[in-house]
């Protein structure tokens, strides 16, 4: 990481948010329900009955490997914000998945061993 790239905060520099916290913690568990029910951004509200059919699916472990890229496609990616390993990633998976070819039926004996 170089230290251009390193922000430093004291307790005296903090920068303040725009929100309304005060309002905030006045709101009651409806108002709060309301808005959340009325927002189009909002996901789904599940339920326990959502949490007792819901199947925990875990994430794939990734391999580590070294690999050598050119440093324009390293800073590409690293401008666009934080996880650029992660998008690289994708899109090698996407490229990956739209270049698979279909499995082919196995065929018995198609070696021709004894």
């Amino acid at each position: 990481m170089s230290a251009k790239s390193i922000v430093r905060r004291s307790p005296g520099n903090f920068r303040r948010g725009k929100t309304d916290w005060v309002r905030v913690r006045a709101l009651t568990d409806e108002e709060i329900d309301e808005a959340v029910r009325n927002d189009p951004d909002a996901p789904p509200i599940v339920d326990d009955e959502w949490f007792a059919k819901a199947t925990l699916v875990m994430p794939e472990k990734k391999v580590p490997i070294s690999l050598r890229l050119d440093r324009e496609v390293v800073d590409w990616f690293k401008s666009n914000g934080r996880h650029y390993q992660s998008r690289m990633n994708a899109v090698l998976k996407a490229y990956a998945r739209a270049h698979q070819k279909p499995a082919s039926p196995r065929r018995s004996g198609a070696r021709g061993g004894t």
